[in-house]
């Protein structure tokens, strides 16, 4: 009995452990059964959201770029197809072989090829890789043509920019370029991720670069597990740019380009004296913007920015020049200002004293008695020193800045430069030197400390020409779809100089042309109704040497151009009704009368020939559809 009871007590043991065992694995799949209710039923909504992100991917569209135009709606910046050639390696039978062929037909560089074939080695097999862009109409053809003999080959339409008018708007159009890290990190926009945006780099494209870039479309497609795209799900349209119109007159811009293209260094701006609209702004050197679009060479770029003329500088705003003689007319608003009477005269023997020190004038042998119109018209230098002594250097300055100087226009281009307006309190700060009377009378004619800008002489000019307002120059006009319009334009405010005191520098500067005993009078336009009143200006680079007047070098003639004074020459016209303001500088010119003059004298009469205040410039709702289409270009 004993033993049968002992024999009985294992399979009870292992019946207990059975239940035990069975318990935990009921509670496994109890748990287990819970969980998979939890995530299939509970959350599935979550899940297969999820699931669904995995499976479908979504990259932005570029929008067009907005175009720019001229005032009466000439196109300065447009997008036109730019047709691609990729390639897919893993459709490609022999690389080497297809990669020689391809060569042949777009003229691809070695470096190009290895780097090709580096893009090619790293990015996934069934990833496109561009090969090269802005493929000719015939390229694209032969590529087409033998489309069987090159599998793995296909051509891709994007957009690039282009500048028709090339070197002659470069510096106020600007053009674009790749995204950089800084912009990137600066700009929370999403649209700077593409790998292929082009954005502003310098001029108006970089100035308004968020209108004209406009906001990205959206395409989401299908991809499997690798990546590889299946289909396209949906594709929503971007935004595209807003064109933008500006105040040039692009027939006056290319004209003023030409004038120029014969000097070695120059610049010229015309401008309404009434709104400030700029119509011409001209500097030379100048370089192509679509270098920069289709990819500049390391060695094109090291010899623009290494080239001692600065070709990528804007003379027009950022070019600094001692004003020389054209400062006297607001010496001369000073003056008046400070009661000097304008029949005053001033005996002009050849030179000033003050103290031991002499301060010639340009003639030599002297003006003999001068008048205040009569000093602007024959520019006479010892009239300028004895009235900058009685009124001082405090006084010229406040009317330098009341006429646009020494400080910036607010012009929408950047690198504007302020120039130097030179007061007692600057030069202490500067120098740590105490102003000396001597420098008073340097200023006075333009010289010493004073540096300006041909956009500031031009302004200058403006504001005597219009009445004493206080015009600020301009490029923007408006935009194609002006929501909000970028600049509200309001009259200019009066700088309270009086009419009378702008009328009898006006006639010095009318005398100074078309007077026959004026330093411009060769200059002189002789279209009845159309003439213009000026002012010459030499500003001194270097003094000669008393070395170099014994070799017989006495004029800026005798020396060599890069060692001769800078060429200066302000105007305005019509002299009756004036409309036009005009600032001329040649880089070592050597005379205004001689050099800038005749440029003032022609830009001035093309830009009366051309009348483009006269002339209804573009309304804003008037600007023709940019036409974007698939069209292609042959």
């Amino acid at each position: 009995m004993a033993l049968r009871q002992h024999s009985e007590d294992p399979i009870r043991g292992l019946t207990r452990r059975a239940l035990v065992l069975g318990g935990l694995q009921l509670g496994l799949f109890g748990i287990l059964g819970a969980r998979l209710y939890q995530l299939q039923i509970l959350q599935q909504e979550r899940y297969s959201l999820l699931a669904e992100e995995n499976r479908v991917n979504m990259r932005l569209l570029a929008p067009p770029r907005g175009r720019i135009l001229d005032r009466f709606g000439t196109a300065l910046a447009i997008n036109r197809q730019n047709y691609k050639v990729m390639l897919v390696r893993e459709q490609i039978r022999n690389l080497k072989d297809t990669l020689l062929r391809l060569q042949q037909i777009v003229s691809l560089e070695d470096t190009e090829i290895e780097r090709l074939s580096r893009d090619l080695r790293r990015t996934r097999a069934f990833v496109p890789v561009m090969a090269a862009e802005n493929l000719t109409w015939d390229q694209v053809s032969r590529i087409e043509v033998n489309a069987p003999e090159l599998p793995g080959l296909s051509i891709d339409v994007g957009q690039t920019r282009i500048y028709p008018l090339r070197e002659s708007m470069a510096h106020i159009v600007g053009y674009v370029g790749p995204v950089s890290g800084p912009e990137l990190t600066a700009s929370a926009d999403p649209l700077l991720q593409l790998p292929d945006l082009r954005i502003g780099k310098s001029g108006v494209e970089k100035t308004y670069d968020k209108p004209l870039r406009g906001r990205a479309g959206t395409l989401e497609y299908e991809v499997n597990a690798h990546g590889r795209i299946i289909r396209d799900l949906a594709r929503t349209q971007g935004q595209p740019g807003k064109d933008l119109v500006i105040s040039i007159d692009s027939r006056l811009q290319r004209y003023a380009h030409e004038r120029l293209a014969g000097e070695t260094a120059a610049s010229a701006v015309v401008m309404d004296v009434h709104n400030g609209d700029l119509l011409a702004l001209a500097s030379v050197p100048t370089y192509d913007p679509m270098a920069f679009v289709l990819g500049i060479s390391g060695a094109e770029w090291n010899r623009l920015i290494h080239d001692p003329l600065k070709p990528l500088s804007n003379r027009s705003t950022a070019g600094l020049y001692a004003p020389g003689s054209t400062f006297k007319t607001v010496v001369a608003l000073a003056a008046l200002e400070a009661g000097v009477e304008p029949d005053r005269t001033v005996h002009c023997p050849g030179h000033y004293r003050l103290g031991r020190a002499r301060f010639h004038c340009w003639r030599r042998w002297g003006h003999d008695h001068m008048d205040m119109i009569d000093s602007l018209s024959e520019s006479c230098d010892v009239y300028f020193y004895d009235v900058a002594r009685r009124i001082g250097i405090e006084r010229i300055a406040a009317m330098a800045r009341k006429l646009g100087l020494g400080a910036p226009s607010g012009l929408d281009l950047a690198g504007e430069q302020a120039g130097v307006v030179p007061t007692e309190a600057w030069k202490l700060e500067q120098t740590g030197q105490p102003w000396q009377t001597g420098e008073t009378l340097i200023s006075a004619i333009g010289q010493g400390f004073v540096l300006t800008t041909p956009l500031q002489l031009t302004v200058m000019t403006a504001r005597m020409a219009n009445g004493g307002k206080a015009v600020h120059p301009r490029l923007l006009r408006g935009l194609r779809d002006e929501d909000a319009p970028l600049h509200i334009v309001r009259p200019p405010e009066d700088l309270g100089i009086p009419r009378a005191h702008l009328a009898i520098v006006r006639e010095g500067l009318d005398r100074a042309v078309n007077d026959k005993r004026g330093t411009a009078y060769s200059s002189r336009i002789k279209k009845s109704g159309w003439e213009m009143a000026g002012k010459t200006g030499t500003s001194q680079v270097r003094r000669i040497s008393m070395a170099e007047r014994a070799r017989g070098v006495i004029r800026n003639e005798d020396l060599p151009r890069h060692r001769r004074d800078h060429a200066l020459f302000v105007a305005f016209a019509p002299v009756a009704e004036p409309r036009y303001a005009c600032a001329a500088v040649v880089d070592h010119g050597g005379s205004g009368a001689r050099a800038a003059a005749p440029i003032a004298h022609d830009l001035l009469l093309e830009t009366q020939r051309l009348a483009p205040l006269n002339r209804p410039a573009l309304p804003m709702a008037a600007v023709p559809d940019p036409g974007r289409d698939s069209r292609r270009e042959g």
